[in-house]
């Protein structure tokens, strides 16, 4: 048994191919899918943050108005940018969106990916201290957010203060208890896996990797999940760990899907640079009739080794497509593979 999500990156062009022409309306349609994949008995959905491109960028508003208007499904990010994220104020974003929701929140925070502007954090207000680069920060602050999720005083009340305050140290306001165990880290390499599993955090894999060994995708993933399970263990931690694959997954079921994902996809592994020294592996897509399908994915290393599987849809052509590619999988590859 696997959960299964959905992983949007929420884009949108004036083209007149796009169903989402403008940011309203690739938010307005990302809650439509959300409480169209809870009716399909999905698990999750799930949004990717990037600043500066039109993309979904703040996922609080997002996160929020899908809790009011879900019940039961998961809903989470993969992932947030912590180079950008002021942690105190996160953690009050987080505290209201979880709460609202009724403790559904599933957050993936990272370093971040390339961006769209060179350092766009600075524009944001933030620089890495001596002897940090972004990288460094986006990790400071994510084990910032993490100590504020602990729920613990730490700030000096105001001795004449406008409302009562309770005694002792005052936390952030609102909290919400648990969601310090529903944060999970985005892990690129096998370095920050382990970092994850020391701190305690669920782990989330892309469909990118920094190509360690030369071997294909799934197989660095699934030794990058082992790490972090190993590093989990020699923590100390006592509960059982999350762990995420995402893939890009198409089931052809009718003429539109072979129109749309029919002709030539990736069935390789490809190869790029993420700069000028950063080598990664993005992995293929899984395109085919639903028999080739299933056994196609029952090779996946690195889905095996997880218990959370997320399919990124494309989410320009609308939710009614989106609605029937996710049925698709929920319905004539999981059953067959046991996720269901």
């Amino acid at each position: 048994m696997k959960k299964i999500g959905f992983l949007s990156f929420g884009h949108w062009t004036p083209s007149p191919q796009s169903r989402t022409k403008s940011a309203a309306d690739t938010l307005l349609q990302s809650i439509d899918l959300a409480v169209e994949a809870e009716r399909l008995g999905m698990d999750g959905a799930y949004f990717r943050v990037h600043h500066f491109a039109q993309q979904l960028a703040s996922p609080f508003p997002l996160l929020a108005a899908v809790g009011a208007r879900t019940r039961r499904i998961e809903i989470g990010t993969a992932v947030i940018d912590m180079r950008y994220e002021n942690p105190h104020y996160m953690a009050e974003d987080a505290g209201a969106a979880d709460l609202i929701a009724g403790g559904r929140l599933q957050l993936g925070i990272s370093r971040g990916s390339p961006e769209q502007v060179i350092d766009g954090w600075r524009y944001f207000g933030y620089r890495p201290i001596e002897g940090e680069d972004d990288a460094d920060m986006g990790r400071r602050h994510a084990e910032e957010f993490l100590e504020l999720l602990h729920g613990k005083g730490f700030a000096q009340p105001n001795p004449r203060p406008m409302f009562p305050n309770p005694p002792g140290l005052l936390r952030l306001e609102p909290y919400s208890e648990g969601l310090r165990e529903r944060i999970w880290w985005g892990s690129a390499s096998n370095s920050t896996a382990a970092w994850a599993g020391k701190l305690g955090m669920n782990l989330q894999t892309s469909t990118l990797k920094f190509d360690e060994t030369g071997e294909p995708l799934h197989i660095q993933q699934a030794a990058q999940i082992r790490a972090f399970r190993a590093a989990w263990k020699e923590a100390g931690h006592t509960r059982t760990p999350r762990i995420s694959v995402s893939r890009s997954i198409f089931a052809l079921l009718d003429d539109r899907d072979r129109a749309y994902f029919g002709r030539g996809p990736h069935e390789e592994d490809t190869i790029g640079y993420l700069d000028e020294s950063t080598r990664a592996i993005f992995g293929r897509s899984y395109a085919a009739e639903p028999e080739v399908l299933i056994e196609q994915l029952k090779k996946d290393e690195a889905i095996a080794e997880a218990d959370t599987l997320l399919l990124t849809v494309p989410n320009q052509l609308g939710v009614a497509y989106n609605a029937h590619v996710i049925e698709g999988i929920l319905t004539t590859v999981a059953p067959a593979l046991g996720w269901r």
